[in-house]
């Protein structure tokens, strides 16, 4: 009497991969997420040299204001002048105004310095102002 093993049946193997639908998916959703990524560090990137170049500016205009203040130059017209700081160029303008309406000319004046500044090829610019007494002569 012969006696046969029945074996169970292997299952069907199924190949090791992607389909292309799925591999088509994948594309689609790389060319959606991959630009909004580099936008996004481009805009990050931005602000950060953005904040640096204006902590450099309010710092020149800060100076610019004491040395005026100093030494009364704030009283000649219009001033403006270019300042180089490492690779940089901050271009600034210096104007005094009236703080009053009434023309009164020992009243106080409005000194303000404006800075500006580029950052990938745009123009940025910081304004301090603050108010002096016509010195007494």
């Amino acid at each position: 009497m012969e006696v046969s093993v029945c074996r169970p049946r292997a299952p069907a193997r199924r190949e090791a991969g992607f389909t292309l639908a799925e591999v088509m998916a994948a594309l689609l959703f790389m060319a959606i997420v991959i630009p909004v990524a580099v936008k996004g560090l481009q805009v990050a990137s931005r602000a950060g040299e953005v904040a640096q170049r204006k902590v450099v500016a309010a710092r020149l205009a800060e100076r610019l204001l004491n040395e005026s203040l100093i030494t009364t130059n704030w009283n000649r017209a219009s001033q403006q002048g270019v300042i180089m700081e490492g690779p940089i160029q901050y271009n600034w303008a210096m104007r005094t105004e009236t703080w009053s309406t009434d023309g009164n000319i020992t009243a106080p004046r409005l000194l303000s310095v404006v800075v500006d500044f580029p950052v990938q090829s745009q123009r940025y610019s910081v304004r301090l102002s603050t108010l002096a007494r016509v010195p007494q002569s």
